[in-house]
């Protein structure tokens, strides 16, 4: 199968595609005993800071758009309206990995606040709350199991639709890549498409969904209420201020934050070094193990690191993203060549990752039979 080396820039060869090993030699225990204790302290103070933060950022964006744009002249406002939603998309994306912490109870040592502050951020960020809450936390239950994982799951080489193959050229991929990106979240959370294949038709606002456990149900209808809240609040906006100042004010920006959780995602999740496994030899650790971090620049710190500590955030998700680099480089002489961050430019990660990661299939001379590997057409 083949050990990859642990590689952190792409400079230095090709080994950064080369795969990691699939029999770790330590245990969840070994890497938590290597991470300073302060690293699991979470700070309600601190964790709140970051949302003011961003939110004074955010409230600065809209300020400087809401006033100066519409009185520039009209060859500028073509130029000044993109920039505003990058840089406001960039900002509300920082804010929704805030409330995706708030899932997994990395804000406070309050299940409540934590609760309450992911439920508004999420909701205001139209994202249901607990219901990609409950999905998310069985994805990181199941990492990279070709069986129960819930979302990023690959075809096999049989599964491959005739679409994906009249796709498999440039213009195909850029189509492909523009519907994923912004069509992807939307239609995962409405149709589940990409995600676990269940036995009846399954969405993240269905409280008998089969995503979700009866204890689940109620705080789905939660998260359904808290749209509709949102709903009527855009309605009375729109009333007020115009369909097209909403749009550009809030409903493009937003868009972004999928966008970008999207790219991340994606990003983390596919790449031609990682494994899927099968229930013959899938195990938790196996799967946490089989993501990468990537690097986004200096948008990094704007996603408050989210980026290039996922490996970490799949081994422990409830470490605060304060903490978060200094526990992954701490746990890193552990992982050794199971750690993996690839500093490809983004767009060419992209776009190498949409040509070369089509189908997975195990090694046919592998005594592994159940780990299985990215292929392209």
């Amino acid at each position: 199968m083949g050990a990859g080396g642990r590689m952190s820039d792409p400079s230095e060869g090709n080994n950064i595609l080369q795969r990691v090993p699939v029999d770790p030699p330590f245990s969840l225990s070994d890497l938590k005993k290597a991470i300073p204790a302060h690293c699991f302290e979470r700070s309600v103070i601190r964790s709140s800071y970051y949302v003011v933060h961003d939110l004074i950022i955010a409230y600065v964006f809209y300020f400087l758009a809401n006033t100066y744009i519409p009185v520039l002249p009209t060859s500028l406002v073509y130029l000044a309206w993109p920039v505003y939603w990058f840089c406001q998309a960039s900002i509300l994306t920082g804010l929704w990995v805030i409330g995706h912490e708030c899932g997994h109870h990395a804000f406070s040592e309050y299940q409540w606040i934590d609760d309450t502050i992911g439920f508004i951020l999420h909701t205001s960020l139209f994202t249901p709350y607990f219901s990609w809450k409950y999905s998310h936390r069985n994805h990181h239950a199941n990492t990279n199991s070709l069986d129960n994982d819930e979302v990023y799951i690959p075809k096999r080489k049989s599964k491959v639709r005739i679409y994906s193959k009249i796709l498999n050229n440039p213009p195909g991929r850029v189509f492909t890549l523009i519907f994923r990106f912004t069509l992807g979240f939307p239609l995962y959370l409405l149709t589940n498409i990409s995600g676990k294949k269940y036995t009846r038709f399954a969405n993240h606002f269905d409280p008998l969904s089969p995503i979700f456990t009866d204890r689940e149900r109620i705080m789905v209808i939660v998260s359904d209420i808290g749209f509709i809240g949102l709903f009527y609040a855009i309605k009375l906006l729109v009333a007020a201020k115009s369909a097209a100042w909403v749009t550009c004010i809030y409903v493009l920006p937003v868009l972004g934050v999928h966008i970008f959780f999207v790219l991340i995602t994606y990003l983390h999740h596919t790449h031609l070094s990682l494994p899927h496994y099968d229930s013959t030899e899938w195990n938790w650790i196996r799967g946490a193990l089989s993501t990468i971090d990537r690097d986004f620049g200096f948008l990094n710190r704007v996603f408050h690191d989210v980026t290039h500590t996922h490996v970490l955030h799949h081994l422990i998700s409830y470490i605060p993203h304060y903490h978060a680099k200094e526990a992954r480089d701490a746990i890193n002489p552990v992982l050794g060549e199971f750690y993996k961050i690839d500093r490809t430019p983004i767009f060419k990660a992209m776009w190498r990752e949409a040509k070369e990661c089509i189908y997975v299939e195990p090694d046919e001379n592998s005594k592994h039979k159940g780990v299985y590997w990215y292929y392209k057409l």
